[in-house]
């Protein structure tokens, strides 16, 4: 009897979280930049976000005047190549690849097909991440890279020296139950 309610709480509990939505409202964005001799990164908490297992859909957005290099006047710079006043969101819109059941305690990586759209463009890309269930909800990691000249955005010089086209983006979340 013991083992035929274990399965049942079992099943009710892969059920349940296949059946869920899962929010934040503060995760965190990153993103790694590069220059000759010299690198540097930005950061956000303000990163918003849902993911349906249900339907295993995927959306975060997160506002572009959020970003902090650390550094008031590069901040200031970076907003302006962004257009921020124009286009102040960046987001990723798309669907999990693959169907999955997650329980209590899995950690599964994930692949997501989608749109990244940034300073009025917006682009196909993948990106692979994990999904980990825990006791608070699901814990988000994703990482992907970017072309500035396919979002129409011109790097920043610094006398002779420009900003890479590449910029490295990951997210991190933990995703509470809607």
């Amino acid at each position: 009897m013991k083992p035929i309610l274990i399965a049942l709480c079992c099943l009710f509990i892969s059920v349940t979280c296949s059946a869920q939505s899962f929010l934040t409202k503060d995760g965190s964005v990153e993103f790694f930049s590069k220059v000759p001799l010299h690198s540097f990164s930005g950061e956000s908490s303000s990163l918003n976000g849902r993911v349906s297992l249900e339907d295993g859909t995927v959306d975060f957005y997160i506002d572009l005047e959020t970003l902090k290099t650390g550094i008031r006047k590069r901040d200031k710079d970076m907003r302006k190549v962004l257009g921020t006043k124009e286009f102040p969101f960046a987001e990723f819109v798309g669907t999990l690849e693959t169907g999955f059941e997650l329980l209590p305690g899995d950690s599964k990586p994930v692949r997501v097909s989608g749109t990244f759209s940034m300073h009025g463009n917006d682009r196909p890309i993948e990106v692979e991440g994990s999904l980990v269930y825990s006791a608070v909800g699901l814990e988000l990691e994703a990482a992907w890279t970017i072309r500035l000249e396919d979002y129409d955005i011109e790097p920043p010089r610094l006398l002779i020296m420009k900003v890479d086209q590449e910029q490295k983006i990951s997210i991190r979340a933990i995703l509470l139950p809607e």
